[in-house]
């Protein structure tokens, strides 16, 4: 019994730590992926991602793996944009455009956490694997 009670805690540790480690956002989406500041030409999935200004820090984002969930609308249109799941994304791309914390999904990956006629939405990301 006593072991259960720490694997629990345990658990419920390590998921706190994980929320709050998440960076909270918004995303958008494009549909150009080619040429990329990152890789030119070469063609590296659907699941991308151009990252703001900051993030992309001179390119050293290129390569970087992110964990991105849906958390909510930033406008009216659609008021439950978000499908529940997340999506992992590949930095390949420089948005200048976007603001701090804002990630400019490909088409696929966000279509994969939102409807994609919300156009702009609330995201929670992390840094995923190493």
């Amino acid at each position: 019994m006593a072991i259960e009670r720490i694997i629990i805690a345990a658990l419920i540790a390590t998921s706190m730590i994980s929320m709050v480690s998440a960076i909270p956002g918004t995303a958008t989406f494009y549909t150009t992926y080619f040429p990329s500041a990152c890789y030119g030409n070469e063609d590296r999935g659907r699941l991308i991602a151009a990252a703001n200004p900051s993030l992309y820090n001179n390119g050293a984002a290129c390569g970087t793996r992110y964990s991105v969930r849906c958390t909510g609308p930033t406008n009216q249109g659609v008021p439950q944009p978000c499908t529940g799941n997340e999506v992992i994304v590949t930095i390949v791309d420089l948005c200048p455009g976007c603001g701090t914390d804002q990630l400019d999904l490909s088409q696929e990956a966000f279509s994969t956490i939102a409807n994609t006629d919300a156009g702009r939405i609330q995201i929670d990301y992390t840094r995923y694997g190493t």
